[in-house]
């Protein structure tokens, strides 16, 4: 009788932590493993960076600084509306373009069609935190929605609308967190209570797709903690 109490003690617990594991908590993405990850025109290696491990990236061909697309995508993560979070750092790589600015951010409700990618994305410019002027200052933190809503595009078409101000350090970790319902997304950064962004028309409306790490091609980033919370 002890036995069986005991299994059927050791069934129940064992149930409860799994049901807690795929509870409304979410789920946490370890990155210390790149061949984990579906790696687009990156290559990744499991470093530490500052005192703590991480994953770093940069482009595979260093040659091309082109506008690649350069993505580690998350396997088996469909995603809508919630919440992400993560650390990350950006700074230009070595023998990038003079215009770099260590671009560094997070794809998400990413879909790949027709051999292209869509996706809604929020990334940082770290090297424009700092800046001496304050209209670079003004560029530190974007969103931009891919193919069809470049960061050129949205500029040119809706001034101040899409991007923002916020202290940036290159190299250093920078915690962001991602709240998404619906149309609208919010971008804090180094846990502002308000929000550092926010976009009330994220351009492909209401949809479900992949989360992807990203990175621009002229960038040597790393990523560690990732969180992801659907709602």
């Amino acid at each position: 009788m002890r036995n069986l109490l005991a299994l059927i003690t050791g069934l129940l617990i064992s149930a409860l932590c799994l049901a807690q594991s795929n509870g409304p908590e979410g789920i946490t993405i370890p990155l210390d493993n790149p061949e984990k990850l579906e790696m687009v025109n990156v290559q990744g290696e499991a470093v530490e960076h500052k005192g703590k491990q991480g994953l770093r990236l940069i482009a595979a061909d260093m040659s091309a600084q082109e506008e690649l697309e350069t993505l580690a995508i998350i396997p088996d993560v469909l995603f809508g509306d919630g919440i992400i979070e993560l650390e990350v750092t950006g700074e230009p790589a070595a023998g990038a373009f003079p215009q770099a600015r260590g671009f560094v951010g997070l794809a998400f409700r990413l879909n790949e069609t027709d051999e292209e990618y869509s996706y809604e994305c929020f990334y940082l410019r770290p090297t424009n935190g700092r800046a001496k002027t304050q209209a670079m200052r003004n560029h530190s933190i974007q969103y931009v929605s891919h193919p069809e809503f470049p960061w050129y595009r949205l500029r040119k078409e809706s001034p101040e609308m899409y991007e923002s101000y916020t202290d940036l350090v290159p190299g250093e970790w920078t915690k962001i967190r991602i709240e998404i319902s619906r149309e609208t997304g919010k971008l804090y950064v180094n846990d502002a209570p308000q929000p550092n962004l926010v976009v009330n028309d994220l351009k492909h409306g209401k949809t479900k797709g992949a989360v992807a790490l990203w990175i621009h091609s002229s960038t040597k980033a790393h990523f560690r903690n990732l969180k992801i919370q659907p709602k």
